[in-house]
């Protein structure tokens, strides 16, 4: 630290260094009339502009939101990207006292006022969605505080499973329609809408098919082709033969968008009295009859799961209509197994 100099005046002052301008050197006078006070006015200087340098510039959680979307536009999808813009609105629109405020003196108190507000509205997997997304911008932009939010319960999914009848149905009424192929491709070869858009005739070689491409819309609602989210969406499937021999007959796979499949998939289940359920239910249906005829790892590698906790949480499901043939098939092994052995001990 500089010692302060006593002036011709008798006071003392005390020069702190401060940077060159204009190719000059330049200093912070500090002036008092003692030379302990000269001192502690150039300390209390440094100290307060020491701290000033560490301490991350005031921000509100609202400009945070900017930096953390721009930070992951080169390196997320569309359709995250659009998913984030879509928490962005809802929050500024929703809770706009919090979007304003510093994020350094953001509480756990302010974070759990906004979790609970939400739950009140939202399901509980939507909740902890934003939560997750609030304390990323957070933690992204220098928040320290440790967040312990109390969010909402998991909620076992209701996944509706077309019934094997359901589905042959569906292959009878859009036989010949633009949504044939679509609708082969998601209940027997596990594929989500945008993979199913994006597939050419040559990424097929003979009955296998190489999935390794997604159709997705960005925030201005512009379709791109992109490479799949994870390192698991890219696969092979082998598809049964009379699936590969409808696309070669027609010539391509469909000329659809991934929202057209969704709206004319709904007018085709209300045309023809079949129960309401989504495109994406197609895959559940596919994972679940693998799920009784081979090991979970064949399904999980086939459907682009990269783990298969997820596989057990949503799309682990017995099929209603099989329901009774497979509790028959284990009862009727019981039975042949071990009847006559309780019958020999019954006294």
């Amino acid at each position: 630290m500089a010692t302060a100099k006593k002036l011709p005046s008798g006071k003392y002052r005390c020069l702190i260094y401060t940077g060159i301008e204009d190719g000059k050197r330049k200093y912070k006078s500090f002036t008092a009339d003692t030379k302990k006070e000269a001192e502690l006015k150039a300390t209390q200087y440094v100290m307060d502009k020491k701290d000033a340098e560490e301490t991350p510039a005031a921000i509100t959680f609202k400009v945070a939101i900017e930096l953390y979307n721009s930070s992951k536009e080169a390196i997320l999808s569309p359709y995250s990207i659009t998913s984030y813009l879509t928490i962005k609105r809802y929050l500024e629109k929703h809770f706009a006292d919090f979007c304003e405020k510093n994020i350094y003196i953001i509480t756990q108190k302010d974070i759990q006022a906004v979790i609970n507000k939400m739950a009140k509205n939202l399901e509980p997997k939507t909740v902890r969605s934003r939560h997750g997304y609030i304390a990323s911008v957070l933690k992204e932009n220098g928040y320290e505080k440790n967040i312990k939010t109390q969010l909402p319960a998991k909620k076992r999914p209701n996944n509706y499973i077309p019934t094997e009848k359901e589905i042959m149905r569906l292959l009878e009424v859009s036989k010949d329609t633009e949504l044939e192929v679509p609708i082969m491709l998601a209940a027997f070869g596990m594929m989500r809408r945008g993979e199913i858009c994006a597939l050419t005739l040559d990424d097929f070689n003979g009955n296998l098919v190489h999935i390794h491409k997604n159709k997705v819309r960005d925030h201005n609602g512009d379709f791109h082709i992109k490479a799949p989210k994870t390192y698991s969406g890219d696969r092979y499937i082998e598809l049964p033969q009379f699936v590969t021999d409808t696309i070669r007959q027609k010539g391509y796979v469909t000329n659809y968008l991934p929202d057209t499949i969704t709206k004319n998939f709904e007018i085709l289940l209300k045309r023809n009295g079949l129960p309401h359920f989504r495109f994406h239910d197609l895959r559940h249906f596919s994972a679940s009859v693998r799920h009784t005829l081979v090991p979970d790892v064949y399904t999980m590698k086939s459907g682009g799961w990269s783990s298969e906790n997820i596989l057990q949480g949503i799309y682990r499901h017995a099929l209603s209509d099989r329901e009774k043939e497979m509790s028959d098939k284990v009862n009727d092994y019981f039975s042949e197994k071990y009847n006559h052995a309780t019958r020999n001990t019954t006294r």
